[in-house]
């Protein structure tokens, strides 16, 4: 491998893998209203916020973390207002307290924050205006979830990026035979450094779901009706992750491709594995990074936020990094990564909530049986569907599905959500 791609893969690694309080969409949100009254230089007296109908949908139905089960854009943005040190980005509501949410509710109910649809904007934009008596500001955030490209004070801009960068800008030089040789050559400090939090924390929200009852306990009823086998196991608790998350728990997680639910889904059933394998830490990282960033490949082609759920693409990289820790070939790989798209390529988003956690069971359980089809030497063959014949062509084609194809799909369920 060229060392310069090496490096691409490392930088990639670190901008994608940061920590994240609760669903990212939120956190976004109270982080553009925290900025927002930082720049004005102290509490509002109103907030209005032009979103994204993706951010409106993946906020409307979700607990924002601490909050005792609050929900929705005026939730996130008086929350984030009210608790949130700029600086925490996407943990911008660990500080949250009891008199905070009474106070937020009474702000909510006195009509201090206004949401308005953002239309013929980026999927991920948020426009946070805030004004007192003497001044107003504006925050703007495009693109990814802490990416603000515009500060203004009074109508005076004060920060400004003039050259966005697409969302797949970064990543062209990407490749699966790129991915495996970086995971086979990449030094075992440095893989250790990149994905042992991850491992860790991913772990630890997981086990959390699996002890209390958060959602509709997915996690738990999966175990309960199919017993412990590994298998079950490594769905069940990766779903058991999105249950705590999604049902408000205050743990941290690591995430990828903007996505909590995603970083937890190709971490847990990796982990699972390779205890169950006892393959040891160096051969997990490895196949670590082989997991986080396929599923980026996957979903640079899409975009963040879309109608193609990303369970899809995260179960994708950790069916293909379980093949890689089973001693699998390329082919084999390949083979894992397309017959899963192939399978559950396609299921909606509907936004963040308690049902992701069975998304992201019926994902990984489509990406355990691609893997153990192809250890068997099956697979759906080019031509079945838009499987082709050439594993990046496959990628291609169901980014296509997902970008183009599902954008009427993502229309209507954002006006059945949001009756716009």
């Amino acid at each position: 491998m060229r060392q310069d791609d090496h490096i691409k893969y490392e930088k990639l690694l670190r901008s994608e893998l940061i920590r994240a309080l609760g669903c990212t969409e939120p956190g976004a949100v109270g982080y553009a209203a925290a900025k927002a009254a930082s720049v004005l230089g102290g509490l509002p007296h109103h907030i209005d916020m032009y979103c994204s109908a993706n951010i409106i949908k993946n906020v409307k139905s979700v607990n924002v973390p601490n909050s005792d089960g609050m929900k929705g854009i005026e939730a996130a943005t008086v929350l984030g207002l009210l608790s949130g040190v700029p600086d925490d980005a996407l943990e911008i509501f660990k500080h949250i307290d009891a008199p905070t949410i009474e106070k937020a509710k009474k702000m909510i109910g006195e009509g201090f924050c206004k949401v308005h649809l953002q239309e013929n904007e980026d999927n991920l934009y948020i426009r946070a205006e805030v004004k007192n008596a003497e001044d107003t500001a504006e925050v703007i955030i495009r693109g990814t979830h802490t990416n603000i490209i515009q500060i203004r004070k009074n109508g005076e801009i004060i920060v400004a990026k003039h050259e966005e960068k697409k969302a797949d800008s970064s990543t062209d030089f990407m490749s699966l035979a790129g991915i495996i040789e970086f995971a086979d050559t990449a030094d075992a400090a440095l893989l250790e450094d990149l994905f042992s939090l991850q491992c860790k924390e991913n772990m630890e929200i997981a086990e959390e779901g699996m002890t209390n009852d958060y959602g509709a306990c997915i996690g738990k009823v999966l175990v309960d009706a199919y017993g412990s086998d590994i298998r079950t196991r490594a769905k069940a608790k990766a779903a058991a992750g999105s249950d705590a998350r999604m049902g408000g728990s205050s743990m941290p997680v690591v995430i990828n491709s903007g996505s909590g639910n995603q970083g937890i889904t190709l971490t847990v059933p990796v982990v699972e594995y390779a205890r169950e394998w006892n393959v040891g830490d160096e051969k997990m990282y490895r196949a670590m990074a082989i997991s986080n960033l396929i599923s980026i490949h996957i979903k640079k082609n899409i975009g963040k936020l879309s109608a193609f759920c990303g369970a899809v693409s995260a179960a994708c990289g950790a069916g293909a990094a379980i093949t890689y820790m089973a001693g699998g070939t390329y082919k084999q790989i390949c083979d894992t990564l397309a017959s899963t798209l192939a399978n559950v390529g396609g299921i909606i988003c509907d936004g963040a909530k308690g049902s992701c956690a069975a998304k992201i069971a019926s994902s990984v359980d489509a990406a355990i049986l691609a893997h153990e089809m192809a250890i068997r030497g099956q697979a759906f063959r080019p031509g079945d569907g838009v499987v082709a014949d050439d594993i990046e062509e496959t990628i291609r084609n169901f980014g296509i599905v997902g970008r183009e194809g599902m954008h009427g799909t993502d229309v209507t369920i954002m006006k059945l959500m949001i009756g716009c």
